[in-house]
């Protein structure tokens, strides 16, 4: 059972570890810690994946409005890891010139 002082807890380590550049997400039964900018470079599915934002686990909360701000989230993430994406291969296309 999470308590009051673990949430506090919690929320102290998350903002720590950004502060260090990483991010905290659930994976599975425990926080995961990853560096964010190594966390980015990972295929959309497998960012999606680790933050629980695939389209078909959201659509599982559908009796909760949250569900609706949560696939928001998922499209937002995709859109702008596919500019990232295309981004990086068109610096990568310059340089080659």
């Amino acid at each position: 059972m999470t308590t009051i002082k673990n949430k506090e807890a919690i929320r102290d380590q998350i903002l720590a570890e950004e502060k260090k550049g990483n991010i905290v997400f659930w994976a599975i039964d425990e926080l995961a810690v990853a560096n964010l900018d190594n966390f980015i470079t990972q295929p959309i599915k497998g960012i999606l994946y680790d933050l629980n934002r695939l389209p078909e686990v959201v659509m599982t909360f559908i009796d909760d409005p949250k569900w609706i701000n949560d696939y928001a989230v998922y499209q937002v993430i995709k859109k702008l890891k596919e500019e990232l994406d295309n981004a990086k291969e068109l610096i990568k296309e310059l340089e080659a010139e």
